[in-house]
């Protein structure tokens, strides 16, 4: 029973940190005689003796920074991975990467085993902390790792005490909506995706308010949800061609992936890009080049993202100030799927 135990279990019997764990471990004073005795009974109860490599990584650092992405097959995550990875290596750190294939599970049991191997600071791209309603027992996860080791986010955590490296999604939303109603456009479609996703749910708010101010009426069955997927943005589109008789000029796609499948339903009815309907998506990966026309994109710098991310990580390391959130600005990139509407 000894062996399959960590700090990080000990801590949970205990009622305590596992930082606590570790402290009482290395026989430091700042631990209050209640806590250690806790601590020590758990230790004894179970026989733990812990290897020499757990020990090495309680008492040192590793020089070693986990990446933790929801997805790494969607080119959104890979390119933030691959940029996250370069100034990693560049600062001196060894990359550990792990993609949690979607599964909030497996995030969780990812996250746990980068603190039992004692990692220098975690990086999540993606997953649960993106989720717009935060679990308060990922809440919880969170705070316990962060008291040893920086945790930095692309997403949010309410309640976590971690730095937030975020896109700023309405001015990403701002750009799309002034580049479509400056050529003209008024009915503006937008597809894909989920509210409870914070994500999806900002870009949503930001819309309505643009049509609002720019006095166009908000049309609810013009936002379709569906999955971040080429299917998703497919049946979307799908739904939207179904669900009314009069079609929008313009789309905007929750991600290069959903544009894809768009831009497949709309020829798939005969109608033409940008000719009939102009499109814009978000991300700006690979795939905005390998469709016709190609897709004007938002786009996030990605290098300077990841260079954004390793820099809070390893100011937290060195115990730096650092803001609580970071914002990444945005830029629409133009290309051949818009067009001015024709009259």
């Amino acid at each position: 029973m000894g062996s399959e135990l960590n700090i990080y279990k000990i801590a949970q019997e205990a009622g305590v940190s596992p930082a606590t764990v570790s402290r009482v471990m290395t026989k430091n004073a700042r631990v209050s005689e209640e806590k250690r005795a806790r601590v020590e009974a758990v230790i004894r109860k179970y026989d733990y003796r812990p290897n020499a490599l757990a020990q090495g990584l309680i008492k040192t650092k590793t020089n070693v920074i986990g990446v933790l992405a929801a997805d790494l097959v969607n080119p959104y995550y890979s390119s933030m991975v691959e940029n996250c990875e370069k100034e990693i290596i560049a600062r001196g750190y060894v990359p550990m990467i792990c993609g949690t294939l979607s599964n909030p599970d497996l995030e969780v049991e990812y996250i746990q085993k980068m603190f039992d191997m004692r990692m220098d600071a975690i990086i999540i791209i993606g997953g649960k902390s993106d989720s717009l309603v935060t679990e308060p027992e990922y809440a919880d996860l969170i705070n316990r790792v962060a008291e040893s080791i920086p945790v930095i986010t692309t997403g949010k955590v309410e309640g976590g005490e971690c730095c937030q490296v975020t896109i700023d999604e309405a001015e990403g939303m701002n750009q799309s909506m002034e580049c479509l109603i400056g050529l003209g456009h008024r009915r503006i479609a937008l597809i894909g995706g989920v509210e409870e996703m914070k994500s999806t749910y900002d870009k949503r708010i930001r819309y309505r308010s643009l049509l609002r101010k720019n006095g166009l009426t908000y049309r609810e069955r013009y936002v379709i949800n569906s999955n971040y997927s080429v299917e998703g943005g497919y049946q979307g589109f799908e739904a939207l061609f179904q669900g009314n008789k009069t079609l929008p000029t313009a789309v905007i796609a929750i991600n290069d992936y959903s544009a894809v499948g768009v831009m497949r339903s709309i020829k798939e009815h005969g109608l033409r890009i940008p000719e009939d309907i102009s499109l814009i998506s978000f991300d700006n990966t690979f795939i905005v080049d390998t469709v016709i026309p190609r897709l004007s994109s938002i786009s996030y710098d990605y290098e300077a993202f990841g260079k954004l991310l390793v820099d809070t990580a390893l100011d937290k390391i060195g115990g730096k100030e650092v803001p609580e959130v970071q914002k990444v600005t945005p830029t629409l990139i133009i290309r051949e799927s818009v067009a001015e509407l024709k009259r």
